[in-house]
């Protein structure tokens, strides 16, 4: 009797919205090395952060929840234990912070018995707690689901059945998840007292308010929720190799909503919100930045805070940061970013076109093309400065000279 033979695995790639639609546009070269390859960045911090403030994010909210802390919560008390916990995981997974002017880890430090309140100053450390006590008292009563992991499939583009790896890719993401009758209840239990900063950014919200009025019929409706430890993004770049971040965090949200939809729990996602957690605490390359946006008027948040304007325009990187409004820091903090059908759709085209290129790519170099004709490598000069693989890259921004290696 003759046995059939076993059948090859059928695998489809799968991709994350952040690890790689925003890892592949920052520089596809970097992405292949970082991402595909074995060559985890020497110095990690912004991928570091990203995931610390997640985590604390997550971890706050599950103690909240359990336990119904008031708020402001005390740094020392509260959040530090949540920090410490945090960093641990992330060393497990050999993601370290390597900046002690960024966070100070008491993991790496076993000889200091107590923290005093000069390492509240760091900050990583300041970020997460102002995100706790600016936006978590107003942000935890409305999650419906925290950490959310979305997944869908997608043909794949250009297929080609002699060399496409699979006629399928999945893409999948983590959200919280707040819904309309999480903030029915709120304002209907706090009708005396009620004071919630993102009900009142959404009631001001004339998109919102007209997205909203259209599912009238609808009971109940979600709203995407996503932390970036990161600054407020410009509204148009002025340097063409850029990444466009404001409008790939937007097509991010509505590809997120994509995904949520076919989930078999979901309700109509109406908006998504972003959280620009760096605004908070702004540090001075952060300033710098804004400073130049304000001028050259490529931010959306600014013009209606003329002293926090006229503060930061006359501030110089060697002063002292100045004292910006909680106001001002907090509009700018917050993105509002509503779902329609079209612009969803359009941005599914735009996941597509990267998967396209990804898996494009990754085609030529298995056919046997060297990885830096294989991958693009045009960024930013800032990407390049900072990246590991600045010394033998071709189209590094940043001329040879101009580098800098410690």
């Amino acid at each position: 009797m003759k046995l059939p033979s076993k059948l090859k695995p059928y695998k489809i790639p799968e991709y994350s919205l952040t690890g790689d639609l925003l890892s592949f546009l920052t520089c596809n070269l970097q992405y292949r090395y970082q991402n595909k390859g074995t060559l985890p960045p020497s110095k990690p911090v912004q991928r570091w952060f990203g995931e610390f403030i997640h985590g604390v994010l997550e971890e706050a909210f599950l103690e909240w929840k359990y336990k119904q802390n008031s708020f402001p919560w005390d740094w020392k008390e509260d959040i530090r234990p949540i920090e410490e916990q945090i960093d641990l995981r992330l060393q497990v997974r050999g993601l370290y912070s390597y900046d002690e002017d960024l966070f100070f880890s008491k993991a790496n430090h076993p000889e200091v018995d107590d923290l005093n309140e000069h390492d509240h100053k760091k900050l990583a450390s300041a970020r997460a707690e102002r995100a706790i006590n600016v936006w978590g008292k107003d942000l935890f009563p409305l999650i419906d689901s925290s950490e959310l992991l979305i997944k869908g499939i997608r043909k794949m583009p250009n297929y080609n059945e002699k060399t496409s790896r699979s006629n399928y890719y999945g893409i999948n993401g983590v959200v919280d998840v707040l819904t309309s009758m999480k903030i029915n209840d709120l304002e209907q239990s706090n009708l005396d007292n009620f004071n919630n900063t993102i009900i009142e950014f959404l009631k001001k919200d004339p998109s919102f308010q007209k997205n909203t009025s259209q599912h009238g019929d609808i009971e109940d409706y979600e709203i995407i929720i996503d932390y970036k430890g990161m600054k407020r993004p410009p509204t148009i770049m002025n340097d063409s190799k850029a990444e466009d971040k404001w409008e790939t965090h937007k097509q991010q949200i509505l590809t997120y909503s994509w995904l949520r939809s076919k989930q078999e729990d979901a309700k109509p996602i109406v908006a998504g919100i972003i959280f620009y957690l760096n605004e908070l605490v702004p540090s001075k390359e952060d300033l710098a930045l804004i400073k130049e946006e304000l001028k050259n008027d490529l931010t959306d948040v600014g013009a209606e805070f003329e002293s926090d304007v006229e503060l930061i325009l006359n501030w110089q990187e060697d002063d002292k940061a100045p004292d910006l409004s909680d106001e001002f820091k907090i509009n700018r903090s917050i993105r509002i970013i509503n779902v329609n059908e079209k612009e969803k759709d359009y941005a599914l085209v735009k996941f597509d076109s990267v998967v396209a290129d990804i898996e494009d790519s990754l085609i030529r170099e298995m056919k046997g093309c060297r990885i830096q004709e294989a991958w693009k490598a045009d960024s930013d000069k800032r990407t390049c400065s900072a990246c590991d693989f600045r010394t033998f890259c071709k189209n590094n921004s940043v001329k040879t000279k101009d580098i800098k290696i410690p």
